[in-house]
């Protein structure tokens, strides 16, 4: 069903947020926006809600299962001042946020759902689940000029690295279980994207709950939800892989012109399975096997 607003759609259909988890993709072009969708409802997410211009088309298979809500991010719409009016508005539920373009992996993700994996998350007293942004890209750029192809994506196997985050408010002291994780596209390319924006943490994975809010860094107002694990273990982690740097590195005219590869020595080929991610240190299992 498609809705004219988010106001709308929350004031018709907040039962439907009841149980998780739930979805939320916003898309900001054409490129890919199906396939994202059908990847998350494979995932198991109860709801689905995609936030896209009015005018954008669906797949006949695809519109029935989703919740449709008009939303254009290009003409100035918020997706944080709209995951932040999800989270008001479900509290106690899982929600996740990405964009189209981008695919949720966690581990075991081929033989279990993510409600299965939040389940256990739960258990370990967790609320919130850090996922690290995985930059794909097309192998081939003359092919693929938008630097998107599923079948010839690629993904760096190295690269990648942690730095303490400290805190200006503890005389910039280094905040507890919190780091910074940077690589991919946005370190190789780190002079054409702004350095607020080359972080590869992402927060995607949460339980809503009064008063908690999403920043525009993708972090939360509770520092508990910003942390990669609890005091006593290991805890789960997932991947986004997503196209959405590659994109964005080719549409852009101050960085086109200087890229005619994204591939370099350390380049490997996507190979679309959690294993390839948990191998290489992308994502951690935990405590769960």
């Amino acid at each position: 069903m498609q809705y004219p607003s988010l106001k709308a759609f929350l004031a018709q259909q907040k039962p439907l947020l009841a149980k998780g988890p739930v979805a939320m993709i916003f898309v900001e072009d054409e490129v890919e926006v199906d396939t994202s969708i059908r990847h998350h409802l494979e995932s198991g997410f109860k709801q689905v809600l995609v936030m896209m211009p009015p005018g954008f088309t669906l797949p006949d298979d695809v519109e029935p299962k989703v919740q449709r809500i008009d939303f254009d991010m290009i003409a100035g719409d918020d997706f944080v001042e709209a995951v932040n009016q999800v989270i008001a508005a479900a509290p106690g539920t899982w929600l996740y946020y990405c964009f189209n373009a981008e695919y949720l992996f966690f581990p075991f993700c081929e033989t279990r759902t993510v409600g299965e994996m939040l389940t256990f998350h739960t258990e370990e007293r967790r609320d919130a689940m850090l996922t690290y942004v995985v930059d794909l890209y097309a192998g081939d750029l003359y092919t693929h000029k938008n630097a998107v192809s599923l079948e010839d994506a690629h993904m760096d196997r190295s690269g990648y690295y942690a730095l303490a985050r400290n805190d200006p408010e503890n005389h910039n002291h280094p905040k507890e279980r919190q780091l910074d994780f940077f690589g991919g596209l946005r370190w190789r390319y780190e002079e054409h994207i702004p350095a607020p924006r080359r972080n590869i943490d992402r927060i995607a994975l949460f339980r809503a709950k009064p008063e908690l809010v999403l920043l525009p860094n993708h972090r939360f107002n509770d520092e508990e939800y910003n942390t990669y694990a609890c005091p006593w273990h290991h805890n789960l982690t997932a991947a986004i892989v997503s196209f959405r740097t590659a994109k964005a590195l080719k549409r852009n005219p101050g960085s086109t012109f200087d890229i005619e590869t994204f591939k370099w020595h350390n380049s490997t080929p996507f190979e679309w399975h959690s294993r390839q991610l948990l191998d290489l240190g992308l994502m951690e299992p935990g405590q769960w096997f």
